[in-house]
């Protein structure tokens, strides 16, 4: 296997390529990249200031036409004692290799070799329980949807599940079953075939518009681009296929907190509201499709927040992180009363 590089982002970060089985499109991998945390003072063992999750490990996934590059996510996590790992699929942002087509797929199950490497790489087996360490999955978008069936079909591997926006149901829910024959047939006959471009843009403005200069993000705009990436037939098909299995009822056996804004706003025209809702999805499809994830679902619905809560103008993003933290911090006390 390779070894650990530098990664990019710089500071504290390193990335690992991962040898995946070739395609048509000849050599595939992922990147996994991590951030550790540094060692704890001794007043923060003596107080517990940190160490609660220094048995955890976070494997985060990106969503569509997305990389990872959120520092103060990976931050959150390890100020408090947690390894941080974050996983580019491939085609995606470092995994994206020439002749490539970006992000394409056409079963979201073929991300299990994906997953299984980085578990493999993080020293918990390619099924993730093979460790003493808890695991905590963390997905944004797609892949929350990736990261939910992922985690339904693996029962045990997940010790809790954190989603930020999941794409759980298509924008117009109760039009998904009469799209889903037409989008099959497409992904049959020409699963290449590009849909018109719909995005105007407006949520990378929104981004922009929202972004805090004593809270940083710089983004590469090759692999997360200012529209949406080529939308194919046969990825299409894959996620209606997704939504379907959701909308059926998932056996997610882990805890699971839902992040979500208050609000959608549709993206039609530019306007200041765009700033201060979530303008890809349905935000009360998505809450609903939420409870068919398992027994034990937590929805936090944020006043002000984007599609991406953690990139939310600064009160909505302050609130997410609050929330996140009483969530953590509520499920580690819980687990440590049943140990």
């Amino acid at each position: 296997m390779p070894d650990w590089i530098p990664d990019v982002l710089g500071d504290e970060f390193e990335q690992l390529t991962l040898e995946l089985a070739d395609d048509d499109e000849g050599q595939v991998v992922a990147t996994l990249v991590r951030a550790l945390p540094g060692r704890s003072r001794w007043w923060e063992r003596l107080t517990r200031e940190r160490g609660a999750l220094e048995d955890v490990d976070v494997l985060y996934i990106h969503g569509w036409s997305d990389y990872f590059f959120q520092k103060r996510l990976a931050r959150f996590w390890t100020s408090r004692g947690a390894r941080f790992f974050a996983l580019d699929l491939r085609k995606y942002g470092r995994s994206l290799r020439d002749g490539q087509t970006p992000g394409y797929i056409t079963d979201l199950a073929a991300y299990d070799e994906d997953i299984a490497a980085a578990l493999q790489a993080m020293g918990r087996g390619d099924e993730g329980a093979e460790s003493g360490r808890r695991l905590i999955l963390l997905g944004h978008s797609t892949g929350g949807l990736t990261l939910s069936l992922w985690a339904s079909r693996h029962p045990g591997a997940a010790d809790a599940v954190v989603l930020n926006s999941p794409w759980l149901e298509f924008q117009v829910a109760s039009a998904r079953p009469l799209i889903a024959p037409v989008a099959e047939l497409q992904a049959r006959w020409a699963p290449r075939e590009v849909a018109p471009q719909v995005d105007l843009g407006f949520y990378t403005r929104a981004q922009q518009e929202v972004s805090d200069p004593d809270d940083p993000v710089e983004v590469n705009l090759l692999w997360r681009p200012a529209q949406t990436m080529a939308v194919h037939a046969g990825w299409f098909h894959a996620i209606l296929s997704g939504h379907a299995r959701v909308a059926a009822g998932l056996s997610v056996d882990a805890p699971v907190c839902v992040l979500l804004s208050a609000r959608s706003a549709t993206p039609t025209r530019w306007s200041e509201d765009l700033t201060r809702a979530d303008s890809v999805l349905v935000v009360d499809d998505i809450a609903r499709a939420a409870l068919k994830l398992g027994p034990s679902v937590t929805v936090e619905r944020i006043d002000g927040a984007l599609h991406d809560v953690f990139l939310s103008r600064h009160e909505a993003r302050e609130e997410a992180y609050r929330r996140l933290d009483r969530w953590v911090r509520g499920w580690s006390a819980v687990r440590e009363r049943q140990t």
